[in-house]
């Protein structure tokens, strides 16, 4: 079967949010935002203890992917989990799991993957 330009425009997409992914410093901000609504570049700074620059990278390349949304503000500019994209992209994800993991191909068939 033949991928559709949609279906091609969404592996594109998934392949740059896992690529965005592919780095333990962002994987340590996505946590990190995880647990606030919203918080600016500082906040996230002071609790990894990295260079604002460096989480400053970091946090442009998860806007970029989508991933992470970016508000800007006089004061502060602040960032959030994009969680529509982030359970898109676990969809995705487990779309591969689905598909490739029956009955006889999984150790454990019945058994959710942990």
């Amino acid at each position: 079967m033949m991928a559709s330009p949609d279906d091609a425009n969404a592996d594109g997409q998934t392949a740059e949010r896992l690529a965005a992914l592919a780095h333990p410093t962002r994987l340590r901000i996505l946590r990190e935002l995880s647990d606030q609504p919203a918080c600016c570049c500082k906040e996230v700074v002071a609790r990894l203890d990295l260079a604002q620059s460096t989480v400053s990278q970091h946090l442009k390349v998860l806007v970029a992917a989508g991933l992470v949304r970016y508000t800007p503000d006089k004061q502060r500019s602040h960032y959030s989990l994009d969680r529509v994209a982030l359970k898109k992209l676990s969809g995705a994800l487990q779309g591969f799991v689905d598909c490739c993991c029956t009955a006889d191909t999984c150790q454990n068939p019945g058994k959710p993957l942990a």
